[in-house]
């Protein structure tokens, strides 16, 4: 017992040297402590409208309701869902957002937590749930838009309209601003909108040419994902602008709240997003956020994606999964690799990072030619010669073995409840409230379980995930040091 207290003991203190070893970013040291909270939603868990919970692919967290409570912390967050449990298609699940209670217990970067509580640090609690409606009052649908299209009108551009006439949505990342109301991106369109408090649609911004799917020369904004008795979309792919279940994925406010970040989660089908092994320059769009129903596309930056090797030699590009802004000209980034995880086939993640990344010496691209759908940026993955790309500098590994196996957690086999899921979508940033160390703040991220519980129930039926699968919606908390970052 005594040696195998002192290997964990080696263990922890080995991951606190490498999680203290700086990244350095234009000229910051940014400094990952590790990790020091970790807590989970039970995948069964049903909302007050009687259907699965499922949630994490965005988050935000109400910095103004945090508070420290003597060793701990208390506060909420909004959770994001996609559209719903679909397996075997999309379903008319309404689109939603979560309120989720906090209590924080952390335990100081790189101790071991004591026998029995090791994913006790983060207390979640379902607090409430509120339905998203479109411009109109009518609840938003997470169904395909397989050939629906509603058109402009007034100030909303053209927008995803499944076959039952719905606004149709697939939610993937949240802002919330100061006065209640948020911006909330989609994979569809990719669109980001405006919502009020109440979750009514204010507003709409529609991306660059480049970005929005064309199919037969007209926007489609299916996403092969049709529901039961439904035919596949002509093409099956877009012939332009974002791939399919590629939108915006990542969005954020910078901290002064005068710029949007929304980032596509890979390249766009022209700019080798048709492939697996090219897809790996994605494009980041900034928005100046002075007139907030009128978002105007004030930067736009070629972000290149980590390449990596998968278990049979094959060339992979992970996909980013979600942003941080910490200015108009750095962020951070959630990549990771996809098919490996809890409740999966594929056992082992061969990458879930996040990454700072510095858009200062990058080429600003719009406004230009390649805002349009017949101009590439890079063809068949391979970026034009007249545009730098941003900077990517590695700071947390999610899948480092030593940080996890202090909490009761691992990467890979057993293919239990202890080994983390597939998608990890949502990150949120908030204040430790110590004035002894004024640069150093929480760093939430959780996991997309995509509803997959044995006892499910959506859109009026029973289900149960396929294999058994029973994934619960999960917390890790890391402390990190981020210098010069200042919020309004």
């Amino acid at each position: 017992m005594k040696q195998l207290n002192r290997t964990v003991a080696l263990g922890a203190a080995l991951a606190l040297f490498t999680a203290l070893t700086p990244a350095l970013a234009d000229g910051v040291a940014y400094v990952n402590k590790g990790l020091v909270g970790v807590g989970r939603i039970p995948a069964n868990l049903k909302d007050k409208f009687g259907e699965t919970f499922g949630s994490g692919s965005g988050m935000a967290i109400d910095v103004k309701g945090w508070a420290r409570d003597g060793a701990g912390y208390k506060g909420s967050l909004w959770l994001l869902p996609d559209r719903g449990y679909n397996v075997v298609g999309t379903t008319d699940y309404r689109a939603r957002l979560n309120t989720i209670a906090i209590e924080l217990s952390p335990v100081a970067p790189g101790a071991v937590p004591a026998a029995g509580q090791e994913q006790s640090g983060v207390k979640a609690t379902l607090a409430d749930t509120m339905l998203l409606t479109d411009d109109k009052g009518t609840d938003a649908t997470g169904l395909d838009p397989l050939n629906g299209v509603r058109p402009a009108a007034g100030d909303m551009p053209i927008l995803p309209q499944a076959d039952n006439g719905k606004l149709a949505l697939d939610n993937e990342a949240i802002v919330r601003l100061p006065d209640g109301s948020m911006f909330i991106s989609d994979e569809y369109g990719p669109n980001i909108y405006r919502f009020s408090a109440d979750g009514h649609l204010m507003s709409a911004t529609q991306p660059p040419a480049a970005l929005v799917p064309m199919r037969h020369g007209t926007p489609n904004f299916a996403s092969d994902n049709p529901g039961p008795g439904a035919a596949e979309p002509d093409p099956k792919d877009p012939e332009t602008g974002r791939q399919n279940n590629q939108g915006l994925e990542g969005m954020a406010m910078t901290p002064d709240g005068k710029f949007l970040i929304a980032v596509l989660q890979s390249a766009s089908r022209q700019d080798g997003g048709d492939s697996g092994a090219t897809r790996q320059n994605t494009r980041a769009l900034v928005y100046d956020a002075s007139d907030l129903d009128h978002l105007k596309l004030a930067h736009e930056y070629i972000v290149p994606l980590p390449v990596f090797k998968d278990a049979k030699d094959k060339t992979k590009v992970a996909a980013q999964s979600e942003i941080v802004a910490l200015s108009d000209k750095t962020f951070l980034m959630l990549t990771r690799d996809s098919g490996n995880g809890q409740g999966l086939k594929g056992e082992e993640s061969l990458l879930r990072k996040i990454n700072v990344v510095d858009l200062s010496a990058a080429t600003d691209i719009a406004g230009g030619p390649f805002d349009a759908a017949d101009k590439p940026v890079a063809p068949k993955g391979v970026l034009d010669p007249s545009v730098t790309p941003a900077k990517l500098t590695p700071f947390i590994d999610i899948n480092d073995k030593a940080e996890l196996g202090r909490f009761g957690l691992h990467n890979g086999a057993p293919n239990d409840k202890n080994d983390l899921s597939e998608k990890w979508e949502a990150m949120s940033l908030v204040s430790v409230l110590d004035p002894k160390l004024p640069d150093d703040y929480f760093l939430f991220v959780a996991n997309d379980n995509d509803f997959m519980t044995q006892d499910g129930f959506q859109v009026g039926a029973a289900y149960k995930a396929e294999d058994g699968a029973d994934v619960d919606t999960m917390f890790l908390v890391y402390q990190v040091t981020l210098p010069k970052l200042v919020t309004n």
